[in-house]
């Protein structure tokens, strides 16, 4: 059968297929609208018509789908990276995950496959560069953090049609082995060893928060005398303090030769705190007796600290405070844990210990779920998932509940003994 030599008249969106003077089949193909508004039509040739109709089907497919590249230069992953952690994420993400995306886009992504085209960025590259990033020595998690951030950006690329599919989507991450034992709640025994160092210590009632209700760190450095009902012996939590983030303030032409943070004239350049992200976190926690007591006589201190130090004092509304005013760095609350620690004698941990220590003393408490989950801010969705990752089964719970099936398979423990005597009558 003799193929169509003539064009066709057809309605706009559709496709015109036609066999051109250079004796091949020729088709444009409608792609949408370019920046100025004007239409982008797509240039295919081949030299049969039915091989130039299956890329014709398969151009308007990925069109229909949004999976079609867009007109204009391709993207290098760099430009793109750089492009969509200071212009997309950052606009729209906390201050604190626009953090972990810069510096997995500048560190590692974009030295490591930033050369590539987005469009031909394949996972094998991605895969090739977790493997790199772990023989120069980074943790499993580490490129797990880049892997995370790639398909974010990604996939916003495949979405806005730069390229077709997400590489990193694709790509296996490095398996991060899950330690059992990293996290181990505290016992009421080292808890009370804390208990008594924290009494010689000035901000107390901050690690009792943190011990008792399991506050965040976040939490209880962005807490404010405002926030606190000692009246009613409970608090409110709506903000979370930030990490401060410093840039030079000398200028460059007397640059001081420090980091910024170190710098003499250093400015900051991140706010404070922010509201809590979600309406969980945003709760109201009732204060045991001892910590309202523990908070009353921190108001006192604080007041004369203030007194004391005069014109030397930087006024604040933050419940914990350094020396002479001001919000608490959470680098220095750090330590201040690590210190606190050590002076107690009680085992090394992460500041992050002292809050799933919290949540298992309410489930070993008999707590109910609800409670402990407004308590500890998890939102109903993932209350669940939360709650099998903080609440941790201690070696008293798994007694008691061996003494349960003890008493009631066997009986009261005089039964017990009853059978053993029967059992050894001749």
């Amino acid at each position: 059968m003799a193929e169509e030599k003539k064009r066709t008249r057809r309605a706009n969106g559709e496709s015109a297929i036609y066999l051109g003077k250079d004796g091949r089949w020729h088709a444009r193909v409608p792609m949408g609208y370019k920046d100025d508004g004007s239409p982008y039509r797509r240039h295919l040739t081949r030299p049969t018509r039915k091989e130039l109709v299956d890329e014709v089907r398969r151009l308007e497919k990925q069109r229909d789908e949004g999976s079609a590249r867009q007109p204009g230069k391709p993207w290098t992953v760099a430009k793109w990276l750089e492009h969509w952690v200071e212009y997309i994420a950052k606009p729209v993400v906390s201050e604190n995950t626009y953090a972990g995306y810069e510096v997995a886009v500048r560190v590692h992504l974009v030295p490591g496959i930033g050369r590539h085209r987005i469009d031909r960025l394949e996972p094998e590259h991605l895969e090739s560069l977790y493997r790199r990033m772990q023989s120069a020595g980074s943790k499993a998690g580490t490129a797990h953090q880049a892997h995370r951030t790639a398909r974010t950006a990604l996939g916003e690329a495949v979405r806005r049609g730069h390229a077709a599919k997400n590489a990193a989507a694709l790509a296996k991450p490095p398996r991060v082995e899950e330690d059992e034992n990293e996290v181990e709640p505290y016992s009421v025994d080292e808890v009370q060893s804390l208990l008594l160092e924290v009494n010689k210590r000035r901000n107390s009632a901050r690690w009792m928060l943190a011990l008792a209700l399991g506050l965040r760190q976040g939490e209880t450095l962005g807490l404010r005398w405002s926030d606190v009902d000692l009246a009613n012996e409970y608090l409110k939590l709506r903000r979370n303090r930030l990490r401060p983030k410093y840039e030079h303030g000398c200028g460059e032409a007397a640059p001081c030769g420090r980091k910024a943070g170190y710098c003499p004239a250093r400015m900051q350049v991140r706010r404070e705190t922010k509201n809590t992200k979600s309406r969980a976190g945003r709760r109201a926690v009732p204060l045991p007796g001892p910590l309202v007591v523990m908070l009353r006589s921190h108001r006192e201190a604080q007041a004369q600290e203030r007194a004391a130090a005069g014109n030397l004092w930087t006024e604040s509304e933050y419940v914990f405070t350094k020396p002479l005013g001001g919000p608490l760095s959470p680098n220095t609350d750090y330590h201040d844990w690590k210190r606190l620690l050590e002076d107690a004698g009680v085992r090394d941990g992460r500041l992050h210990d002292a809050r799933h220590t919290a949540g298992t003393v309410l489930m070993l408490l008999g707590v109910p779920d609800r409670v402990i989950d407004q308590i500890m801010g998890w939102e109903p969705g993932g209350a669940a998932r939360m709650r099998a990752r903080y609440l941790h089964v201690t070696d008293p719970m798994l007694k008691e509940a061996a003494r349960k099936i003890e008493h009631a398979i066997w009986g009261a423990p005089e039964n017990v003994a009853v059978d053993k005597d029967q059992d050894n009558e001749p």
